[in-house]
């Protein structure tokens, strides 16, 4: 079984057992619950919702805290000897994905 989940305004395709990168949640620890199921999938059956699946809930377990790649942004105006380097890493919250529940 595998669903298709909004989490943080962003969609994710999930089965039970993988590791998801989500954008940094306010929760640090324990189990977090997401009611926002687009799609569930099982080998015949499929649920579309509109736009969410009323009663479906994926139940994730937290694992931590990680920091994304660096990302430089640099800027220049030739020939005003304008020059601007600026940098950017973003702080993700990895979940291990546990029940998916209809």
């Amino acid at each position: 079984m595998w669903a298709v989940v909004e989490i943080s305004k962003k969609q994710f395709i999930v089965k039970k057992g993988d590791k998801v990168f989500a954008p940094r949640q306010e929760q640090k620890e324990g189990e977090i619950t997401f009611d926002n199921v687009l799609l569930l999938a099982n080998d015949a059956d499929i649920k579309i919702g509109a736009p969410y699946i009323k009663g479906a809930k994926v139940t994730a377990k937290i694992e931590g805290e990680e920091k994304g790649d660096k990302v430089r942004i640099y800027k220049f105006k030739r020939r005003k000897k304008y020059r601007k380097t600026q940098g950017h890493r973003q702080k993700y919250t990895v979940l291990t994905i546990g029940d998916i529940n209809a």
